[in-house]
């Protein structure tokens, strides 16, 4: 039986879920409605409240995007894109699956919905140049830019929520306990992946091919090389320093912030000699998603009071005779239970609420949480790319289609590519996954 306290904090909770997931008022004010309402009922105290957000995590949030909106308006995500034109040769299935893999690529290190908003205009262009429909184009954009950000520690919430909970640091999404870890099992799935969907492409525009040239007047996108320079110098040893974290003994969240403070500064101070066109520091910060932050910040509060009054030991103890009976038959069970639910609703809380449950589950069994852990990190996100409601980068990419289309676009046309890009890519996520963590530790 729960006891006063856990029953509150469960109604409270649940309902501050359903208002993110259904969104009839901003998701945002519903995740701090819940916490107001832990704080005022007295389910929690407001210095646990406080306390229970990862604000190492938050830090690393707002440096990393920070240095993304620089990045951003240095020209080189369109600069990329020309290349990636002009060394497709006019073949435009391959154009559109090497832009949609260099978005999974650079979305390891950046927020994907900043992802969308850099590449998709370059890839609306194109369409208008080419006249074909940017909607299929676009969308696979957007399913590859919420693939790979679970690859490494940077690139999206989850691995952050991860690196919480367990401890795990940046070289341990490459190779952990002897075994391939993070980044080479989301890399082989997604080879396979985006090779798959160049012959889906190769289909949807017939193997057309048109004639690339170098537009009449067109400007090199990278404005200032001087600028572009040092806004990726900075953001490779920000990258780098985080990598190498054990060695400095420093928070990443530190050094993530004395990246993006060092940048500032060095803009700010180079500005005028090098005559760098750049809007103020003010107009920056305003281009960072506060509301994404309060959520995040939120989201801690309320899966951390889950934990702080006993329900995720209560849950982990239900669940632990299925994860014990067999590692195989557990760790299926989580990842395609996981696929569908975060398909629906928004996958972090899901994922950082089910992180919590895998720690106690193993740290009362003995068993390892890694093969969970992993299983809950895949099937969370590549699961998420099912509708707009699990991934918002697809809601970004989906309105910049309809938008330049001139149309809405019916769930069915959107789910014809979305659901197969979802169940090929967890499928061989899956089967990955048992061949490198979960088979071997059977034996």
């Amino acid at each position: 039986m729960l006891t006063d306290v856990q029953t509150l904090t469960l109604i409270i909770f649940v309902i501050a879920i359903g208002l993110v997931v259904s969104r009839v008022i901003s998701s945002v004010v519903g995740a701090v409605i819940g916490v107001v309402a832990l704080v005022v009922s007295g389910a929690i105290s407001d210095s646990t409240a406080f306390g229970l957000v990862d604000w190492n995590v938050i830090v690393i949030l707002l440096s990393i995007w920070l240095i993304a909106t620089y990045f951003g308006k240095t020209g080189v995500p369109e600069w990329l894109a020309q290349k990636m034109l002009e060394m497709s040769k006019g073949n435009l299935a391959l154009f559109v699956v090497a832009l949609g893999a260099l978005a999974g690529v650079v979305s390891m290190f950046i927020d994907n919905v900043v992802i969308i908003l850099m590449f998709a205009p370059v890839l609306i262009q194109v369409s208008r140049r080419f006249k074909f429909a940017s909607f299929a184009p676009i969308l696979f954009l957007g399913l590859c830019a919420n693939f790979m950000g679970t690859a490494l520690l940077l690139g999206d919430l989850p691995p952050q929520l991860l690196h919480s909970v367990s401890g795990i640091e940046f070289s341990g999404f490459l190779w952990l306990n002897g075994k391939p870890s993070s980044f080479i099992m989301l890399t082989i799935t997604y080879l396979i992946v985006v090779t798959t969907f160049y012959f889906v492409f190769k289909k949807f525009f017939k193997n057309r091919r048109v004639k690339v040239t170098r537009e009449e007047g067109a400007e090199n996108p990278i404005k200032n090389p001087k600028f572009a320079f040092l806004v990726c110098f900075m953001f490779l040893a920000t990258v780098l320093l985080m990598a190498f974290r054990q060695f400095t003994g420093l928070h990443l969240g530190f050094l993530a912030f004395a990246g993006a403070v060092t940048l500032v500064l060095l803009i700010e101070i180079l500005k005028g000699p090098w005559n760098i066109d750049v809007p103020g520091f003010e107009e920056i910060l305003g281009e960072i998603s506060w509301d994404a932050i309060f959520f995040y910040s939120s989201l801690f509060c309320l899966v951390g009071a889950l934990d702080q009054v006993g329900i995720i030991e209560i849950v982990a103890n239900w669940l632990s005779p299925f994860f014990k009976a067999s590692l195989l038959g557990g760790v299926s069970l989580l990842y395609w239970i996981t696929a569908p639910i975060v398909g629906v609703v928004e996958h972090d809380a899901y994922i950082l609420a089910m992180l919590y449950i895998i720690r106690d589950f193993a740290n009362s069994t003995g068993i390892s949480a890694w093969p969970f852990y992993w299983g809950l990190l895949f099937a969370g996100t590549l699961g998420s790319n099912l509708t707009i409601a699990g991934a918002p980068a697809l809601y970004v990419a989906l309105s910049m289609a309809e938008r330049e289309d001139g149309r809405k676009v019916p769930l069915g046309e959107f789910l014809r590519w979305s659901a197969p890009y979802v169940f090929l890519s967890l499928a061989v996520c899956y089967v990955v996954l048992l061949i490198i963590w979960v088979i071997p530790a059977m034996h």
